[in-house]
């Protein structure tokens, strides 16, 4: 019952914010209901430009499962970079190198929760080590793998059988082919986001962020 629940919660946060998700798992949420959750979700509604630029901040939260606060640390920490690139650039290599961000990316797990649910377990080695920490930030030439129990792990298998993404982006090298494992071999793009977004928007909504 608790899964079926979080399935459909899923779906609504989906709906509510009118794009699918990868990192949420299951596609399907706009198949049959491509509008808002709701007896009204259906039936236009005017919203403010607060709402617009409310909307895409939450696509970002949402898809790489963070809190609000965990991702005002890292439009903080993207401000504050010494390399003089535009912060939201900093901002999505960051969380496309997130550690869970990854193994969903490289294909090793259906979605950003269940990859996040093998790190936890100690399912995932980086450079061949351990690493339990869901928010390590994988630097270039780091290579991700699983553990014996991580590909025997039905999460994996899932993810081989019914890939969420059609393609691994270029970023990374993968190898392999049973066990899976892929490098870090370049910055990831705002192109590399597996789902449409307006940066523009997002910096808007974080303008006062220091």
């Amino acid at each position: 019952m608790a899964k079926s629940t979080t399935a459909q919660s899923r779906f609504k946060i989906q709906r509510a914010l009118g794009v699918e998700l990868p990192g949420l798992g299951k596609t399907g949420a706009l198949e049959r209901r491509p509008y808002g959750p709701g007896v009204h979700g259906n039936k236009r509604k005017k919203i403010s430009d607060y709402a617009v630029r409310l909307k895409e901040k939450q696509k970002l939260m949402f898809h790489y499962g963070l809190r609000e606060k965990q991702l005002v640390t890292y439009v903080k920490q993207s401000k504050k970079n010494t390399a003089g690139k535009p912060w939201m650039e900093v901002l999505i290599a960051t969380l496309e190198t997130r550690l869970n961000n990854a193994v969903f990316r490289l294909g090793l797990a259906p979605s950003i929760l269940a990859a996040s649910q093998m790190v936890s377990h100690g399912q995932v080695l980086v450079n061949g080590k351990k690493l339990d920490r869901s928010s390590y930030v994988v630097k270039k030439d780091d290579t991700i793998s699983l553990s014996e129990k991580g590909y025997n792990n039905q999460l994996y298998k899932q993810a081989q059988e019914t890939p969420r993404l059609p393609h691994v982006p270029a970023c990374f090298n993968v190898e392999g082919t049973d066990k899976k494992k892929g490098t870090l071999i370049d910055t990831p793009l705002a192109a590399d986001v597996p789902f449409e977004f307006e940066p523009q928007l997002v910096i808007e909504y974080y303008w006062k962020v220091k």
